[in-house]
C-alpha cells in the first residue's frame, strides 16, 4: 500500500510534512459550512412554511384545532402540511425534532473560533497598536464579549421591548454595532468581525438551547400527562425563531467579510458591517413579505441602492498618504528589504514563523517577480487595509507601508505608460 502511494518505505512515510492544523481547520470549516446549510435551510424553510399558511378548508380540522395549512409540491409528489394553533389532540408517534443542526453548526464554529483565533491569539486576534494584551486576556475577553451578548439579548427579550418586534430589533442592532466599534477599537480588525459574528451566532443558537427546544418539550409533557399545553409557550418559540430568521444573513457576512480588505481594513469598518447587516435585514424582510403574498420591491431596490453607496463610500480614502518625494523615489532595493524582513517570515518557500509550514495561500515573496506579480494583493491587504503582517508581528511601520504604496503605484503607472505605447502588457523577467 504504501509502495502504490509512491513513498518507498516506512521512513519515508514518517518524514511526510503533513500540517495537522490546516487539515483540522479544513475539516472543522467543512462540517461548520454543512451544519450551517441543514440549520439555515430549516429555519428558512419553516419560516416560509408559517408565512405560506392558509386558515383550513375543513371544518374538522378546524375543530381539531388546525390553524393553518399549506399544499405543496416537490421532488415529484405532493404534501399537505398543518399547524396546530397550540398543539395536536394527542402526541404522535414519530415526532421530529430539529435542534441538532442548530447544536453542530454553534459546536464547530466555536471550535474555529478557538483554533484559528485563539491558539493563533498572537497572529489573528491581538492587535497591540489598540490594546497590548498578552493571549490570556485577549482570550478571556473575547469569550466574555460573547457570553455578555447573550445575555443581554436575553434580557433584552424578556423586558418590555421584547413585546415590540420593531423596538427590539432597532435597540439590538444599535448594541450591535456598539459591540462591533468596540471591538475594533481592542482586537485585530478580523478577530473583532467574527468576535461580532459569534454573539450573534451564540444568540441563535441558545435561542434554540435555552428558549425553543425546552418550550416545545414543555408542551409535549403536557400533552403526555393530558393537560392542555399553554400557548404563549410556542408564540415565545416563534419569536425567537424569527430573531434567528432575520440574523441569519448578518451571521453570514461576518463569516465572509475577513476576506475583503476593503471592507474588514477600512477605518470605519464597524459602520460598514452595520451597514451591510442592515442591507441584509432589507433582503430577509423581502421575502419573509413575499412568502406572504405581499410583494414589496422598495426593499430590495433600497438594498441594492445601499450595497451600491456602501461600495463607493468604503473605496474613497480621500487624498494619498503615501505621497511626498522621498516615497516617490522608493527604490526596488528598499522595498525588497521591507518585503524580506516584514513578510517572508510567512510567505516563503520555507516560512520562518512559527506555526507555518508552508506560505499562506501558496503566495511567496523569495524572488522579485513574485512581488510583482502579487502587487495589488501587497497593496490592499499591507497598505490599504493594514491586516498584513497578521498582528503587525513583524513590527512594519507606517513609513514602510508608504514605501510600498508608493512603490506599487509607480509600477502600475510605469506599466501604464508602456502599455499605452506599445498596446500591449508588459514583459516581466
Amino acid at each position: 500500500m504504501i509502495v502504490a502511494w509512491g513513498i518507498e518505505s516506512i521512513e519515508d512515510a514518517c518524514c511526510m510534512d503533513i500540517d495537522i492544523t490546516a487539515w483540522l481547520g479544513l475539516a472543522l470549516r467543512w462540517f461548520h459550512l454543512i451544519a450551517g446549510i441543514a440549520w439555515i435551510g430549516s429555519s428558512f424553510y419553516f419560516i416560509w412554511l408559517d408565512n405560506a399558511l392558509k386558515p383550513p378548508a375543513d371544518a374538522s380540522d378546524r375543530a381539531a384545532g388546525v390553524g393553518g395549512e399549506v399544499w405543496a409540491v416537490h421532488g415529484g409528489g405532493f404534501y399537505h402540511k398543518q399547524k396546530y394553533s397550540v398543539a395536536p389532540s394527542h402526541m404522535p408517534a414519530d415526532l421530529h425534532w430539529f435542534k441538532w443542526e442548530a447544536y453542530f453548526t454553534w459546536l464547530s464554529g466555536i471550535a474555529l473560533l478557538v483554533l484559528i483565533y485563539y491558539a493563533g491569539a498572537e497572529s489573528y486576534l491581538i492587535d497591540r497598536s489598540r490594546l497590548d494584551l498578552a493571549a490570556w486576556q485577549a482570550i478571556a475577553l473575547g469569550l466574555a464579549v460573547i457570553i455578555a451578548g447573550w445575555l443581554v439579548y436575553d434580557g433584552l427579550c424578556r423586558s418590555p421591548i421584547g413585546r415590540d418586534n420593531r423596538l427590539f430589533a432597532g435597540v439590538w442592532f444599535v448594541l450591535l454595532t456598539a459591540a462591533a466599534w468596540g471591538l475594533t477599537q481592542v482586537f485585530g480588525d478580523r478577530g473583532a468581525f467574527i468576535h461580532v459574528g459569534a454573539i450573534i451566532g451564540t444568540a441563535m443558537a441558545a435561542n434554540v438551547f435555552r428558549v425553543i427546544i425546552p418550550n416545545q418539550r414543555r408542551v409535549v409533557a403536557d400533552l403526555l400527562a393530558g393537560r392542555v399545553p399553554d400557548a404563549r409557550l410556542g408564540q415565545l418559540a416563534k419569536q425567537r425563531s424569527l430573531h434567528n430568521n432575520y440574523m441569519t444573513l448578518p451571521v453570514l457576512l461576518t463569516m465572509i467579510a475577513s476576506h475583503y480588505p476593503q471592507l474588514v481594513g477600512h477605518a470605519w469598518n464597524w459602520l460598514l458591517l452595520a451597514a451591510l447587516a442592515a442591507v441584509a435585514w432589507l433582503v430577509r424582510h423581502f421575502f419573509n413579505l413575499r412568502h406572504r403574498g405581499r410583494i414589496d420591491y422598495r426593499f430590495p431596490v433600497a438594498g441594492a441602492i445601499g450595497f451600491i453607496a456602501i461600495a463607493l463610500f468604503a473605496s474613497y480614502r480621500g487624498p494619498s498618504a503615501s505621497g511626498g518625494q522621498a516615497l516617490a523615489s522608493a527604490d526596488t532595493v528598499e522595498v525588497r528589504r521591507i518585503v524580506r524582513e516584514r513578510c517572508q517570515s510567512c510567505h516563503s518557500d520555507t516560512p520562518s514563523q512559527p506555526g507555518f509550514v508552508s506560505p499562506p495561500l501558496g503566495v511567496m515573496y523569495d524572488k522579485l517577480d513574485e512581488i510583482i506579480a502579487q502587487a495589488p494583493r501587497i497593496k490592499a491587504q499591507a497598505v490599504d487595509a493594514r491586516l498584513m503582517p497578521p498582528g503587525n508581528l513583524t513590527g512594519m511601520t507606517e513609513h514602510e507601508r508608504g514605501v510600498l504604496g508608493a512603490w506599487i503605484d509607480g509600477q502600475s503607472q510605469a506599466d501604464a505608460r508602456t502599455r499605452g505605447s506599445t498596446g500591449g502588457p508588459v514583459p516581466r523577467g
